[in-house]
């Protein structure tokens, strides 16, 4: 349900407000003035919230301004006895959905909640989205309630409180950083440093000094001592992006780091100290890597304590339309548009790629669409994907066979409903090209589009 907060110093106004919105099938909370709501607001997230404008110790404006900074997702309708043209305009300048008098009745207000919450994209009694949304995104922005991605999200429950070392496999753009991220906020270091490197993309000569830091003098350029990110990271996480392209010669100095928990700067002569727990990432199999004498099997071994793997969107087929609609909702709000859907065809194409990208891709693709869209809904022209067939082809031949079976006529219906929405849409809806382009007659064709329920 939709969650609401109320905030008031009456304590009467609360409790009249609390049970009538309750009544209506809301989660409602409330707070007796605005720093409490911040506090409250810190821990949870509300779709919308009520405040006064007159309250001691932080006003309903002053209450707004800070609460972009906590929660800027959420809505607020502000009320007041003290009705002003100026203060109204005031508080809509500062992004009020809207403006109410005290002197109101129960049923305007709970049309205005109900009008607020739907243009938020909530509907009372029709939030199985967001409320999907929030239970799968509990990870620093994840979503998936598919098996492989529930799976991932138990193992990080898990780890976050041990200081076990990670490592985590997956594909360019699955979001091996944010499982990292997630790790590490949900751990009891949460409060300590969170360094992330990609040691692919600094050059070798510059990664020693990057990690481990030097001494003052050791080398043209070291005009003084500089901590390396190890120091950086002293209870906390250090997060190694690209593990698999660290040069031989650091694999040994960071072996010695992990078994000794200390190093030396370059240049110098102390052993440092550290504690900090080491999540790595890669998108190459270590394994063979270790087979190919490429990366050290006794550094493999001890970064790989527990390993986290992360699915590519294709194998997840499933979570492409909840984070479709998420990232449909995030980047309206980005571009101001109102955008709220996708229509039929277009999704058709999504579930059909085969995303080599994986979800940075599909992010990159929602970005694009709703920048180029003129409608209310992202249309198929506006998805940039390949024009040929090896996407879906190379879709169905990723596909595996489940062991309790499948239905192959369904599996084909399915195909043959993309290829006839393809077809539609690169002809302009023509039935009569169309048939022509799937080299079947007008009278097949009609007949298919009939059985596929297809407008």
């Amino acid at each position: 349900m939709a969650k609401i907060l109320i905030v008031d110093d009456d304590k009467g106004i609360r409790e009249i407000l609390e049970i009538a919105l309750f009544q209506e099938g809301y989660e409602v909370v409330s707070a007796p003035d605005g720093m409490k709501a911040l506090a409250k607001c810190r821990s949870t997230h509300f779709d919308l919230i009520i405040t006064d404008l007159k309250m001691p110790r932080m006003d309903g404006i002053e209450f707004m301004k800070a609460l972009k900074e906590v929660s800027p997702e959420s809505l607020i309708i502000l009320m007041t006895a003290y009705a002003s043209k100026e203060s109204a305009l005031q508080a809509m300048h500062e992004g009020a959905y809207d403006y109410l008098e005290k002197t109101f009745d129960i049923d305007h207000l709970k049309a205005l909640v109900q009008d607020a919450l739907k243009k938020r994209g909530v509907k009372k009694g029709d939030l199985e989205f967001l409320n999907e949304v929030r239970e799968s995104a509990s990870f620093m922005g994840m979503i998936g309630k598919s098996r492989s991605m529930q799976k991932a999200y138990e193992t990080i429950r898990k780890v976050a409180s041990t200081m076990t070392h990670v490592m985590i496999l997956g594909e360019s753009g699955t979001g091996k950083e944010l499982v990292a991220r997630a790790i590490h906020e949900n751990s009891p270091q949460a409060n300590k440093p969170f360094v992330a490197i990609n040691c692919g993309g600094i050059p070798e000569n510059l990664l020693e000094s990057e990690l481990f830091g030097y001494m003052k003098g050791s080398f043209t350029g070291a005009h003084a001592d500089k901590p390396g990110l190890f120091e950086v990271a002293h209870k906390g996480t250090i997060f190694l992006d690209e593990i698999a392209e660290l040069p031989p010669m650091l694999q040994v100095k960071l072996l010695r780091a992990v078994q000794q928990k200390s190093f030396r700067r370059i240049g110098g002569t102390e052993d440092i100290k550290i504690d900090a727990r080491i999540i790595s990432a890669t998108n190459r199999n270590l394994p063979e890597s270790v087979k190919n004498n490429t990366f050290r099997e006794d550094l493999y071994y001890r970064l790989n304590v527990v390993t986290i793997k992360v699915p590519p969107l294709r194998e997840r087929q499933e979570d492409i339309p909840l984070i479709t609609n998420f990232l449909i909702q995030k980047y309206s709000k980005t571009f101001g548009k109102e955008i709220r859907n996708i229509s039929p065809y277009a999704m058709a194409l999504l579930m059909a790629y085969p995303f080599p990208g994986n979800v940075r891709e599909l992010e990159n693709i929602i970005e694009r669409s709703i920048a180029m869209e003129s409608s209310n809904i992202i249309l198929p022209e506006n998805l940039i994907l390949t024009n040929d067939l090896s996407a879906i082809e190379h879709n169905f031949s990723q596909m595996d066979i489940p062991d309790d079976g499948l239905d192959l006529n369904h599996e084909l219906e399915k195909l043959e409903r993309i290829l006839i929405e393809k077809a539609l849409l690169k002809t302009g809806g023509s039935r009569k090209k169309t048939a022509d382009l799937l080299g079947v007659t007008t009278d097949s064709l009609h007949y298919r589009m009939d059985k596929l329920d297809i407008n």
